[in-house]
């Protein structure tokens, strides 16, 4: 099981709100993020976007001349932009959980707090490429074979043996819902470039398997 712990981002960058909008985009762009948690004397009291920067200084100061724009954008600051109603996990959070959370709040990252402080803070990107680029073998080489309707346990362990019996080992495994038919679709992704003996075998046992582009 993972939990946010093991895929969140630590040594957070953080600004606080009274940081200027200025400085505030400089850092994002310097650390090449796109959000930043505002903290005040170790208090996490908001959040801070790229995107909310791009906006908060030009939609307000479209009236001012060049150098009034540069003063005010030195003089504006994160408080003026940040959203206050930040969405929080624990680090001792499941990645299911949090997955759901941030689906359910329509957030793209989590600020990860344990005992008031922030110590992670985890994105969309992170699932991505911790969770489902390994789960899906994303970038390991080999061949996926999807196997119809194949979710019980009594097909699933015949699968399992005869793939056993050519000697192949599985680099990861899931179950997922055909779209059409709504019976569970077994997928496997096996360490060789020529599944074709066990697909022939599993065909010749009765089972609808086909190789999946990866």
């Amino acid at each position: 099981m993972l939990f946010v712990r093991d895929v969140m981002t630590t040594n957070v960058v953080t600004v606080s709100s009274n940081t200027s909008l200025a400085d505030a985009r400089r850092i994002i762009d310097a650390h090449r993020i796109r959000r930043i948690p505002v903290v005040d004397r170790g208090k996490l009291v908001g959040i801070v976007t790229r995107d909310a920067l791009d906006k908060a200084g030009p939609s307000k100061l479209t009236t001012f001349s060049i150098h009034e724009l540069s003063y005010l954008l030195g003089t504006l600051t994160v408080k003026d932009s940040m959203v206050r109603d930040v969405v929080t996990i624990s680090p001792g959070a499941t990645v299911e959980q949090a997955i759901a959370l941030s689906q359910s709040k329509k957030v793209g990252a989590l600020v990860v707090v344990e005992d008031d402080r922030v110590v992670g803070i985890t994105t969309t990107n992170d699932f991505f490429y911790k969770i489902m680029n390994p789960l899906l073998g994303i970038g390991k080489p080999g061949t996926r074979i999807d196997v119809h309707d194949c979710g019980e346990a009594a097909k699933i362990g015949e699968v399992l043996s005869i793939i056993g019996k050519y000697g192949h080992h599985i680099l990861n495994m899931f179950m997922m819902s055909h779209p059409d038919t709504g019976f569970a679709d077994f997928m496997i992704h096996l360490d060789t470039a020529d599944p074709s003996k066990v697909m022939a075998e599993l065909k010749a046992r009765g089972f609808e398997v086909h190789e999946t582009p990866r």
